[in-house]
């Protein structure tokens, strides 16, 4: 079976507003693309002489387009980007929030198995058509919606505020005051790591430790039980492109070295959060087949969490960052404020999680995050990640999770 390699790619500028700006989807499309082929070092001429050879693919990651924007068919789509298009095969990736990742899985998988040598992967979202309990509404979608959902102001701060609620009763050692510390210093984190991030949507804002401890006040009110506006992740218009590749089309291009997509997990979970609580009664994990997904990654790429240098988190609450802390090995289960009260999880750290800012500072445009995951790993293992470069990153893994944890994505990505 064929290895993997990442060309390059992009991502947009996730503090816009393509609706004020007064831009459509192929307006962000066709933006992200023309950045990420660029990056990758392909030409929209190569592009069409590939389609030719039949060697080329696109893979869309998208969960509510049919929402957000009233239009679906969206691998189609790309053929109003650009005429190189025509006759390329496309299609669209859903899996709510982990979309990104699926069509990542679905590209590398046609270039391991020789159908393809190049696979470009875009995963966008514009989320800011629609007022906020509209768009709360749409991504109810995600968990099972007649059941967790429907009728629901903003039902995901409130089912991930059970997760927080969860983690306290599963973990009846844990002092709540402490647990309560660590997701605000989570916050904290995100937040000042994503003012080193020029494409955060966050980058100009300002969040304290304090303001994040202090829950339940105007200017940081409660969402979902324990939650606040400090522990959620952004609604975000954005678009992230890869472009992947086998060796046979880095030998013809002559390319020496580049990242390979070195170990991949998968693993999906009951639909409704009850279930999923119900079922770890008998493991240590608050979410065992997210620890699954990360144990298989690790698996498939040959390394253990000692070997990988940085991180990549789903944070769309504080809540499940402190619960991938454990599943990607930082923490034993329940003690994962130790990850992140002994600073290993900081910028500075040993193990930084999230130097780009994660869900919660650099935004979390939800078909696009799991794309952007990807080449967030592979500036850091280039050596190309500007302020928010974590030194000498060999190794990097991600994990993007879907609804309530139900589909996990894991990735590892390694240096050439």
């Amino acid at each position: 079976m064929r290895e993997v390699y990442i060309l390059g790619g992009a991502q947009t500028d996730f503090e816009r507003n393509w609706k004020k700006e007064g831009k459509n989807t192929v307006a962000i499309l066709k933006e992200a693309m023309d950045d990420g082929l660029s990056s990758a070092g392909v030409t929209y001429e190569e592009l069409t002489a590939l389609n030719e050879q039949n060697r080329v693919a696109c893979f869309v990651g998208n969960f509510i387009a049919e929402k957000y924007t009233e239009q679906g068919h969206l691998g189609a789509l790309l053929t109003e980007v650009h005429p190189a298009f025509y006759g390329v095969p496309s299609a669209r990736y859903e899996a709510a929030c982990a979309s990104g990742s699926a069509a990542i899985d679905a590209a590398q998988t046609k270039i391991k198995s020789g159908d393809y040598d190049v696979c470009i992967v875009v995963g966008w979202e514009l989320m800011k058509t629609v007022d906020s309990r509209t768009g709360g509404d749409f991504l109810g979608r995600a968990a099972l919606y007649e059941k967790e959902a429907k009728n629901i102001d903003f039902p995901f701060p409130k089912l991930f505020g059970r997760l927080a609620d969860e983690t306290l009763r599963k973990y009846a050692v844990l002092d709540e005051d402490r647990y309560m510390n660590a997701l605000a210093a989570i916050s904290t984190m995100n937040y000042a790591n994503a003012k080193r991030n020029p494409l955060a949507q966050t980058r100009k804002w300002f969040m304290s430790l304090e303001q994040a401890q202090t829950r339940g006040t105007e200017t940081n009110p409660l969402v979902g039980g324990r939650l606040a506006a400090s522990d959620c992740s952004q609604v975000t218009d954005g678009a992230a492109v890869v472009v992947l590749c086998s060796e046979v089309y880095l030998k013809e291009k002559g390319i020496q070295a580049k990242p390979i997509l070195r170990g991949y997990g998968h693993r999906v979970a009951p639909m409704l959060f009850e279930k999923k609580m119900a079922e770890n009664a008998d493991s240590p994990y608050i979410l065992p087949w997210t620890r699954r997904a990360v144990l298989d990654a690790y698996g498939r790429a040959g390394l253990t969490v000692a070997d990988i240098d940085v991180f990549e988190a789903h944070d769309c609450f504080t809540s499940s960052e402190y619960a991938a802390l454990s599943a990607f090995g930082l923490a034993d289960p329940g003690r994962e404020y130790e990850a992140v009260e002994s600073g290993l999880i900081s910028f500075a750290g040993e193990k930084p999680v999230n130097p780009s800012g994660g869900l919660i500072g650099c935004g979390h445009p939800v078909g696009a995050t799991g794309v952007r995951m990807l080449l967030d790993l592979y500036k850091q293992v280039t050596g190309n990640a500007g302020n928010y470069q974590v030194k000498d990153a060999r190794h990097g893994m991600m994990l993007n999770i879907g609804g309530t944890a139900t589909t996990n994505y894991a990735f590892v990505v390694s240096r050439a």
